[in-house]
């Protein structure tokens, strides 16, 4: 059962760690983004049930548990924003999003670094924290913007909502 579930573990953690990644450099709108953006809650959801089964088979590993529930849940938040768009929900849908993934990168570095390796603890989240936080501030201004006056009144969270296809003649 160990064996299994930590096969599970790893080819989720790994295939997330690449869906993750590709997510974030492609186009923010309907389609390739979104579609990675599920696949990735989905495996992070795998890696997480993985996680607290192997946390259960090993007691001393409770806190594995602990982290897999709570990247999940910055998971699951980061998605559900997005499915419904309440007023301000890009940079949070960003934070949450990325968050989880700095959450799943601080795994790896420790499992292969090793539990005492401070580097392994810190470094994703000193390079992660100021990098999530400069692209939600500028999703917020490009919404904040968007919706001034004299504007339209279409916000990032509405232009990006997809709608009709136009065809062209």
């Amino acid at each position: 059962m160990w064996t299994a579930l930590l096969i599970i573990h790893i080819v989720s953690g790994s295939l997330a760690l690449l869906a993750g990644l590709v997510a974030m450099t492609l186009p923010k709108r309907h389609g390739g983004h979104t579609r990675l953006g599920t696949g990735y809650v989905a495996l992070v959801s795998l890696l997480s049930v993985s996680a607290i089964g192997l946390a259960a088979l090993k007691p001393s590993l409770w806190w594995l548990g602990v982290i897999a529930v709570v990247t999940l849940a910055a998971a699951l938040a980061g998605r559900e924003l997005r499915r419904r768009r309440p007023p301000g929900w890009l940079p949070l849908h960003i934070s949450l999003m990325c968050g989880s993934y700095v959450s799943l990168t601080t795994a790896l570095l420790v499992v292969n670094l090793g539990l005492g390796s401070v580097l392994a603890w810190v470094l994703p989240t000193v390079v992660g924290t100021p990098l999530i936080a400069r692209r939600a501030a500028r999703a917020a201004r490009a919404a904040r913007d968007a919706s001034g006056p004299g504007r339209t009144g279409v916000t990032v969270e509405s232009a990006s909502r997809p709608g009709p296809r136009l065809r062209r003649p």
